[in-house]
């Protein structure tokens, strides 16, 4: 179940802070004031001092003072071209510039005097490479509700030094966000910099980019490195010059260090108190601070949590250490040319989907429920069916307009067990659609509320959660729970404590049926009636031999969206999971399909045009993903085995 939580994405929201606001410092001096106390610190704290060889000194004055955190301000722009006009911030070895285009404007083709990254923040761009067209575009996130699920892009390419460029803006502008290593020295003159030297060195050993030069990218298909607990990054690395998109948890604790490339940092959501030195000086959205080779720093996270891009030169060793490590982690899962494919369109489509749900697959097909809802989450259980999908992409209803049907799961006769939100119950389905039974329907002499997800265990018996989303203003039951059918049917036990959690939806079982996963959807939001301390967790469970369970913890944390960590929410929207042989656990949120391994850990992102509400896997070898979103079905190739309990 869904409920509108986010307004656009938090990479180009906060790349559009740095288009409207970029600071105009006062020109920095290259002072050794603070070495000596910097010096006592790495002594302090035990940290160990490196240089880098072959990092040349410009001369040109940075227009961000060391170790000083300024807020953002109006800076004048420089105009490039007519109708383009440039904001530009610059450290010792590299230049950013934030470029606002007007409708059709063009930067005319040069040659590149410097490694370039070119992020489209806004709009859409013709961009020319070597002579090559191709469109750039960035889109936000729509706001998710029962009919709309878009989830946003920013595109962005790497050119080296000697390619020749060329922009065009669309027909409504467009915003870019240059990065540039080293400088150019015609942007500074525009921008007024006198007394620049004829030319400007770049650095002597440079690492392998981590992408390649020419090839359009879409910033939310990096993958997430994690570099510190709590805190998570999209790291985009050239030659010379490396970008960290950075999310650090609330309240997590950046522990000081040091390193020796120079760092730009830009707070663009949430806030920090950033230690520089022995000081804390607090940074809120469109603060920067330009942080020396070697200086003292860490960072104290705000309640809201902190995004920041963090720029590097030159490029650092260690991050991509990371970045490889994490990579090479996801694509033991998901292959490096694994390529998200479009099955079904059911917008455009019969019998349509509207709202697609629970996804498994038995004999050869995949069966999931058309659930639908409306733009407001209002049900119609006429207007919901169960499908019948076959690999190849065609489909059709097995049953229509009799009931709201969600999760679903295979029985071990062949049938479903198929949870009928709507009408209060758990039933027995044939893959004809033929209800021949009902699994559930009543606890402790009352009706039970909206069965949303369900799973059997290798004994026949039936778990599954009920989030009470249902239209009735009045509950049956005391709270949300989640509820075990012994395999004889004959008893009905609610196996956690209402609103234990806040809206428990996903449920899974390990392979060996010794644990039970159960995730938490909405948490700690001022609209929803429940808070618990679930949060946006997954939680495993010990199972006993009764199907009860034990010896709840945490197993694995869900990353949140913006909207919901600027509101304090906990909601992760986790939905539908999948589980492979080997324990891995997949997850549908409005982040995308999060992986997480056997022990908790997080492992990556798929990420799909629309947000996912359930997966599964399937086909002979159970080694490709099947994803449905409100309208539409994608599948992957994986590495992995998907597990399903056929008995």
């Amino acid at each position: 179940m869904r409920r509108s939580l986010i307004n656009r994405s938090i990479v180009n929201g906060a790349l559009t802070l740095l288009a409207v606001a970029l600071v105009q410092c006062q020109s920095g001096t290259t002072s050794s004031g603070w070495q000596k106390k910097n010096d006592e610190l790495i002594e302090q704290y035990k940290l160990t001092k490196r240089e880098l060889t072959g990092v040349p000194q410009n001369g040109i004055p940075s227009n961000l003072e060391e170790g000083k955190v300024k807020s953002t301000a109006t800076v004048d722009s420089a105009e490039l071209y007519p109708g383009v006009k440039a904001k530009l911030f610059w450290g010792t070895g590299l230049m950013s510039a934030v470029i606002t285009l007007d409708a059709n404007a063009k930067i005319p083709e040069e040659t590149l005097p410097a490694d370039r990254l070119l992020f489209v923040m806004e709009g859409s761009v013709d961009q020319s490479i070597n002579g090559a067209p191709v469109t750039m575009t960035a889109l936000k996130r729509q706001a998710p509700d029962g009919e709309n699920a878009g989830t946003p892009r920013t595109d962005f390419v790497y050119l080296e030094k000697g390619s020749k460029s060329a922009l065009t803006a669309g027909a409504k502008g467009a915003k870019v966000l240059e990065v540039y290593s080293p400088f150019r020295l015609d942007y500074l003159t525009k921008a007024g910099v006198k007394n620049l030297p004829a030319e400007v060195k770049d650095v002597e050993a440079t690492l392998e980019p981590n992408i390649k030069a020419g090839q359009v990218y879409d910033l939310y298909n990096v993958q997430l490195t994690p570099l510190a607990k709590g805190a998570h990054s999209r790291i985009i690395s050239t030659k010379n010059v490396q970008l960290s998109f950075i999310s650090m948890d609330p309240g997590s604790v950046f522990e000081r260090h040091i390193h020796p490339e120079e760092q730009m940092m830009f707070v663009l959501r949430g806030g920090c108190d950033e230690i520089l030195l022995d000081d804390e000086q607090a940074m809120k959205p469109g603060d920067v601070v330009r942080i020396p080779s070697n200086m003292v720093h860490g960072a104290n996270i705000g309640d809201l949590g902190c995004d920041a891009i963090d720029m590097f030169w030159p490029a650092r060793k260690d991050y991509l250490d990371k970045e490889k490590a994490a990579v090479s982690a996801f694509n033991s899962l998901i292959p490096a040319d694994a390529k998200l494919e479009l099955l079904i369109d059911g917008s455009k489509t019969k019998p349509g989907i509207i709202f697609g749900e629970g996804p498994k697959w038995m004999n050869g097909k995949i069966y999931m429920s058309s659930m639908y809802f409306d733009k407001d989450f209002n049900a119609d259980p006429k207007r919901s069916s169960t499908l019948e999908i076959d690999p190849s992409g065609s489909y059709k209803a097995i049953s229509a307009g009799k009931m709201q049907t969600n999760g679903l799961y295979p029985y071990k006769n062949g049938n479903l067990v198929v949870c009928d939100m709507m009408g209060h119950q758990v039933v027995e389905m044939t893959t004809k659609g033929q209800v021949v039974g009902v699994v559930a329907n009543k606890y402790d002499g009352k009706s039970i509320d909206g069965p949303n997800d369900v799973i059997t265990d290798a004994k026949g018996g039936v778990y599954f959660t009920d989030p009470q989303f249902t239209m009735e203003p009045t509950k049956f039951q005391p709270g949300r729970a989640v509820y075990y059918v012994s395999p004889d049917r004959k008893t009905v036990t609610r196996i956690t404590k209402p609103n234990e959690f806040a809206m428990p939806n996903g449920i899974v079982l390990s392979p060996d049926g010794k644990t039970l996963y159960i995730n938490n959807c909405y948490d700690d939001e001022s609209w929803y009636p429940v808070k618990s301390e679930k949060d946006n967790y997954i939680w495993a469970y010990d199972v006993n031999p009764d199907g009860t369970i034990s010896n709840g913890r945490q197993f694995a944390k869900l990353f949140l969206v913006d909207l919901v960590l600027d509101r304090k929410g906990r909601s992760s929207s986790a939905d539908g999971m999948a589980i492979d042989k080997a324990g891995n656990i997949y997850v549908a949120t409005y982040y995308g399909v999060q992986i997480f391994n056997n022990k908790g850990a997080f492992v990556g992102m798929i990420n799909l045009p629309q947000f996912p509400v359930s997966l599964c896997f399937g086909d002979k070898d159970m080694k490709t993903l099947y994803i449905v979103s409100l309208n539409k079905v994608y599948k992957i190739r994986t590495n992995a085995t998907g597990y399903i309990n056929y008995l």
